[in-house]
């Protein structure tokens, strides 16, 4: 099955909670899972299994097929494309001032893929994360300091990142200037 169908998956159980006016950590606790799985599938990092996807629908208070209804296959193609008014800004809770703007996601073949521009605020706060698949990073703005395990990598404009993302990882703006970075999450077979 495509990457696309879990990415809208994900968009919905995130649009649906914030309707609900149910915190992340709310949601995870009532479907029995962790924080952490339950952002990763929002934002289409992991494919939830089964059971896990259909314990979060029904913590959510849903049917089934109100919860699956307008989610549907999408055609496939051989390339990837989305205007720029298609472009979704997001926030992730565990996260403070990191700013995203999903610009493109979906699947070519078994290789799925999401495309972000990160804001880094002077100040931003985030734990360390790990995923699934590979991520690449791309400094357009200003000068980061990556963090990978117990490494750190100084970044500066035009400098760029690929690594695994199962190490723990995250960005830490120092300076008094926001960070502009393209951020590319790959998902492997």
């Amino acid at each position: 099955m495509s990457h696309q169908i879990f990415a809208r998956i994900g968009k919905k159980i995130r649009e649906t909670r914030i309707q609900q006016q149910t915190k992340l950590h709310e949601l995870a606790e009532t479907a029995s899972i962790s924080k952490g799985l339950l952002s990763k599938i929002e934002n289409g990092r992991t494919i939830p299994s089964l059971p896990v996807l259909l314990a979060v629908v029904r913590a959510l208070k849903m049917d089934l097929n109100v919860f699956f209804d307008g989610i549907e296959l999408p055609e496939e193609k051989p390339y990837i494309y989305r205007k720029k008014s298609e472009y979704v800004p997001f926030e992730k809770e565990e996260a403070l001032g990191f700013l995203y703007q999903s610009i493109l996601s979906g699947s070519v073949g078994p290789v799925a893929l999401e495309a972000v521009i990160l804001e880094l605020q002077p100040g931003s706060k985030r734990e360390p994360v790990s995923t699934d698949g590979y991520e690449f990073k791309y400094v357009i703005k200003g000068e980061v300091e990556y963090r990978l395990g117990n490494e750190t990598v100084l970044m500066r404009e035009g400098d760029s990142l690929f690594f695994n993302a199962k190490m723990p990882h995250v960005p830490v703006n120092r300076s008094d200037q926001p960070v502009l970075m393209l951020v590319i999450y790959l998902l492997l077979p």
